[in-house]
């Protein structure tokens, strides 16, 4: 199979690959759609030892079943990969098991490919009607979905549901969609490049401004730096929440005297639970996560490019969709 082969930092090489292998429980599935993350893009600048070279990166995926009984089903992937059996898992965190595996991190090559093979149990049904480039999208949009969840959870009944989401990339822009499908009316972005807020407020109907004022109830990071976490505590209304989502690196900037003496809640977010990632998969079938029309799609062939591309700034749409057969 030809797929897109991460080689060392700022290297990828579109290459032949030995064809995925499915185990015991698990489907052949030709990929037919491919987004690229935040995660794989740190992997690409050599910032994440989680994922050393060489390595096929990519988990925001949706394709079709090749052979047995489910052939021709198509389907979109949860990447997550948990053992079923820890005290995790069986309350329903799967995200946190400590077995679990994930698609783009050894021993899973991704699917930057044109095949990978994954569990019955990690797969949903796309309906005829949902184009598999927006059903690949189910993967970003539960990470924001999740932590819209968590955040809204451990908000406190007395304080208003508004909220301001930093970051207008995918995670970002996916986080505003989640809240408001959650009941979430009032949800302000941040984001401070130019044409990515032009795009935010022109194509997807976001509130977009450059930098915030005031006070929000719920915070959510969905860049996750140093600066950002700073700007979160700042923001945060006292007895509010901050969400963080974002990777972006491990500096200092979350005020902790801040966070103590206002009594806000701060809850990091990883991934997703299985149910969360159904829940988001069902509200993108239906219609409550919007058009979903914001992503741009290229040939996975040119994937380096879009890498590059996406490193230099010169890519305005939330998501790249990378299409393995063009």
């Amino acid at each position: 199979m030809k797929a897109l082969v991460y080689q060392g930092v700022e290297t990828l090489d579109f290459a032949e690959m030995p064809d995925a292998v499915p185990q015991d429980g698990e489907h052949f599935i030709k990929i037919e759609a491919v987004g690229i993350c935040g995660s794989d893009m740190h992997a690409y600048l050599g910032h994440d030892a989680r994922r050393p070279a060489p390595l096929i990166l990519g988990h925001e995926a949706a394709g079709t079943i090749q052979g047995g009984d489910h052939d021709g089903m198509r389907v979109t992937v949860n990447p997550l990969v948990t053992c079923l059996t820890c005290q995790a898992c069986l309350s329903g965190r799967e995200n946190v098991c400590p077995n679990r595996q994930i698609i783009s991190m050894m021993p899973r090559q991704g699917a930057f490919a044109q095949y990978v093979a994954m569990p019955m149990r990690n797969l949903v049904e796309v309906p005829g009607e949902v184009p598999l480039s927006k059903a690949a999208l189910a993967e970003p949009l539960a990470v924001s979905w999740h932590a819209a969840r968590l955040a809204l959870e451990a908000l406190h009944s007395s304080m208003d549901r508004c909220a301001l989401v930093i970051g207008g990339g995918a995670i970002g822009l996916a986080a505003a969609l989640a809240l408001r499908a959650l009941g979430v009316e009032d949800v302000t972005i941040t984001e401070p490049d130019d044409g990515r807020r032009a795009f935010l407020f022109d194509r997807c109907g976001q509130t977009a401004v450059a930098s915030a004022q005031g006070g929000y109830p719920i915070v959510i990071d969905a860049v996750g730096f140093g600066v950002t976490r700073a700007t979160a505590s700042t923001l945060v209304e006292p007895g509010g929440v901050i969400a963080h989502v974002g990777l972006g690196d491990d500096k200092a900037g979350l005020d902790v005297r801040r966070t103590t003496l206002q009594e806000v809640t701060f809850v990091g977010t990883y991934t997703y639970t299985a149910q969360d990632f159904r829940d988001t998969a069902a509200a993108l079938f239906d219609g409550r996560l919007g058009a979903l029309d914001w992503t741009e799609t290229r040939s996975l062939a040119e994937g380096a490019n879009a890498f590059a591309d996406l490193r230099a700034g010169r890519v305005a749409a939330p998501k790249i969709i990378l299409d393995p057969w063009v």
